[in-house]
């Protein structure tokens, strides 16, 4: 029986019937090309929908499943040769998941157990190792589209509330002619208190305000209104919630992805696995606490802004004034609350694909799992993290770090940046004409869209104060007149290019 049982663990393609290999390769090629035609079909919903970052989120996960792919493959190719780095059994029994070096059905490299000692990593350890990488990405995936959906599901009621800034009962409520003391706003209700000018205080209550009411209407209104008056001018009809859409597309390329400091606290991760550590008691917690700091300095900074606002002015005109400034967010950078929340959500996808892996090839009751509480704290802090993360502390980030200093490229739409690329490129053909043409005409260089408008947002100029002289869009308002002269013009620019020389 132990001789029939090794030949069957032993079978190779040399006596593996033919129609059985191409059966199983056939069945391959399926799922293969099945999963990519459905992510070309969403490639194409995206670019439908114009849809760009979220294409370059798209291509990004592509991307790291190639990586997590390449990564498969040079396990399955140095499988032996990692099995052949033998080691002192002394050393291999130490920091082992499990209590004691159990028994194990896996069998040591020839060299090794001649010369009494232990594989590095055995071959079955390989193949579990494969396992695992194919369960974290599956779960990474999924955990980012998911945080994503949730986030996008609580903002679809802002869309009510931006579609109310143009109403006439808005604007009377707000009506910048009416003054008023400043704890009579509604805004000023809610965050000028008696805790807010202590610290002591405060960040308790903030720490409470993120799980009832995390974004209310008047905390929009007034984040919305700051927002505009510092980089439009004051009543503009900019569509604030398109815009901060367009941003969170954005940041969900970043978040999707796996940076290289990322992969460091992975394999920290499996490092404190070990028996000794007791990791179940404190390691998923670190990603929930992480988590509720993050969501207290959002509600943090609300309220401080309305207490630095308080302390210039008694008066209001319209509107609760309030100053977006880096300052007012750790280290005076806004982009680190969004490194923060993709550390937690990458830990938190890989804890619970450590959990479904270890459940899958050991067992629910393994060695990884002895006791209750282990698996209790785990799937617990699983979901909530996920959860709280997607539907409470995203639309807070979307939110307030739009109170920063500099603001989004998302600011311009797809729309508007692909019809000022064309007239750059068609402007500087016309240069380059009018120069061969004329040598004695000195014409400026004109400068690139893409510096100036990176320039332009990251030091966040305010729109109002263009000139006369100066040209002004009105980004996200329907307008007829802009799309029909800009239709008109790139028309005119096509004509001249073909069919005339231009003007000396």
């Amino acid at each position: 029986m132990a001789e029939e049982a090794t030949t069957a663990a032993e079978t190779t393609l040399e006596h593996t019937p033919t129609w059985a290999l191409a059966t199983v390769c056939l069945f391959l090629l399926i799922i293969s090309i099945f999963i990519e035609h459905l992510l070309h079909l969403l490639g194409k919903y995206f670019h439908k929908r114009r849809k760009r970052a979220l294409i370059q989120a798209l291509d990004k996960v592509k991307s790291e499943l190639i990586l997590l792919g390449f990564i498969s493959l040079l396990l399955t190719v140095s499988e032996k040769p990692i099995a052949n780095i033998c080691i002192p059994k002394s050393v291999g029994e130490t920091f082992l998941p499990c209590g004691s070096l159990t028994s194990s059905d896996s069998e040591e490299e020839t060299k090794c157990v001649n010369q009494g000692k232990v594989s590095l990593l055995s071959r079955e350890g390989v193949r579990e190792l494969q396992y695992l990488i194919f369960v974290l990405a599956v779960f990474h995936v999924f955990s980012c589209v998911l945080t994503f959906g949730l986030g996008m599901a609580k903002m679809r009621r802002w869309e009510s509330w931006e579609a109310e800034t143009r109403t006439l009962e808005f604007k009377f409520s707000y009506d910048p002619r009416r003054f008023r003391l400043i704890h009579q706003t509604s805004f000023g209700k809610r965050h000028l208190r008696y805790w807010s000018d202590h610290r002591v205080l405060r960040w308790p209550v903030c720490f409470l305000r993120q799980f009832y009411k995390s974004v209310s209407k008047v905390d929009y209104f007034t984040l919305r209104h700051g927002f505009i008056t510092a980089h439009f001018a004051e009543g503009s009809d900019f569509d604030f919630q398109k815009y901060i859409r367009r941003a969170l597309e954005i940041d969900f390329g970043v978040i999707v992805g796996i940076s290289w400091w990322i992969w460091i606290f992975t394999l920290l991760f499996l490092f404190f696995n070990a028996h000794g550590f007791h990791n179940y008691l404190w390691l998923p917690f670190i990603p929930f606490v992480m988590l509720l700091l993050v969501g207290t300095k959002l509600q943090g900074i609300i309220t401080k802004m309305s207490v630095d606002s308080h302390e210039k002015t008694q008066v209001v005109r319209g509107t609760f004034p309030v100053n977006p400034s880096d300052h007012f967010f750790w280290l005076g950078w806004p982009k680190l609350l969004l490194y923060i929340m993709h550390f937690i959500l990458f830990q938190n996808s890989f804890q619970l694909a450590f959990f479904t892996w270890t459940w899958y090839k050991f067992g629910f009751r393994s060695c990884f799992h002895q006791k209750t509480e282990d698996i209790v704290i785990r799937i617990a802090m699983g979901i909530i993290i996920q959860l709280l993360c997607g539907y409470v502390t995203l639309p807070l980030y979307a939110l307030v770090t739009q109170m920063g200093t500099s603001m989004s490229k998302a600011v311009f739409t797809e729309s508007v940046v692909l019809g000022l690329k064309k007239w750059r490129r068609r402007a500087r053909k016309k240069l380059a004409l009018s120069k061969n043409t004329n040598n004695n005409w000195m014409v400026p260089a004109l400068p690139s869209l893409d510096t100036s408008l990176e320039t332009s947002v990251n030091t966040s100029p305010s729109l109002n104060t263009l000139n006369e002289n100066s040209f002004s869009l009105d980004y996200d308002r329907p307008s007829p007149s802009y799309s029909d002269f800009l239709a008109v013009e790139i028309t005119e620019e096509e004509t001249s290019l073909k069919g005339k020389q231009p003007r000396r």
